[in-house]
C-alpha cells in the first residue's frame, strides 16, 4: 500500500488534492482512498489530508502515520510543524518553493526532494495562489501509481458542474507541472 499525507493551510484545497489522488488512481485502475484531518481549525490554519492506493481493498482508516510520499502545499509550514513525523528512509517530499532544495531547511535526505515553484504556476495560469492541482503534476511525474491522463480525468470528474475555463485551467497547470 502506498500512503500519502498532504500538509497545507485551510483553504489552500488540501482535502481536495486528497480527493483528487483517489479519484486519479482509481481512474487509473487501483483501489484509493482520501481523508482529511482537521478539528475546528479556521482558514490558514495548518491541516493535513491522506490518501491510500494499492492494488488490492484498502481496510485501514486510520490516518498515515508512515508516509510514502509527503506533499508540503505551503513551505510556510517548515520548521512550524514536525513534517518528516513517521517519514522513513524511502519517503519523497514533494514542496512547493522557489528555494533550492538544499535551502529549505528541513531534515530530509536530498535526493528523495522534489521542489516546484507550483505558486508561481498557479499565479500564471489560475489567477491565484491555489496550488493543490499543480503539484500533482509533479507527483503523477515521479510516482507512477496516478497517470497524467487519470489525473486528468479526476479534475474533470472533481469539477464537473464548474465553470469549464476552471477545468481547462487546472489541467493546462497540472501539465505544465508535469512537464517541468
Amino acid at each position: 500500500m502506498y500512503q500519502i499525507r498532504i500538509h497545507g493551510r485551510g483553504g489552500q484545497g488540501v482535502v481536495t488534492a486528497a480527493e483528487l489522488i483517489a479519484i486519479a488512481a482509481f481512474n487509473d485502475g487501483h483501489e484509493s482512498q482520501a481523508f482529511p484531518h482537521f478539528g475546528v481549525e479556521r482558514t490558514g490554519a495548518p491541516i493535513q489530508a491522506y490518501a491510500r492506493i494499492d492494488d488490492k481493498p484498502i481496510r485501514t482508516r486510520e490516518h498515515v502515520y508512515k508516509p510514502d510520499a509527503l506533499i508540503v502545499q505551503d513551505p510556510t509550514l517548515i520548521g512550524t510543524v514536525d513534517l518528516a513525523q513517521g517519514c522513513h528512509k524511502d519517503t519523497i517530499l514533494i514542496v512547493n518553493s522557489s528555494l533550492p532544495k538544499d535551502q529549505l531547511g528541513i531534515n530530509f535526505d536530498l535526493e528523495n526532494i522534489y521542489v516546484i515553484d507550483a505558486t508561481n504556476i498557479a499565479l500564471d495560469i489560475l489567477g491565484k495562489n491555489i496550488v493543490n492541482t499543480v503539484i500533482l503534476g509533479t507527483l503523477a511525474k515521479i510516482n507512477n501509481l496516478i497517470s497524467l491522463e487519470g489525473l486528468t480525468k479526476a479534475i474533470k470528474q472533481k469539477f464537473a458542474g464548474k465553470d469549464k475555463s476552471l477545468v481547462e485551467k487546472n489541467i493546462k497547470a497540472v501539465t505544465k507541472a508535469f512537464n517541468s
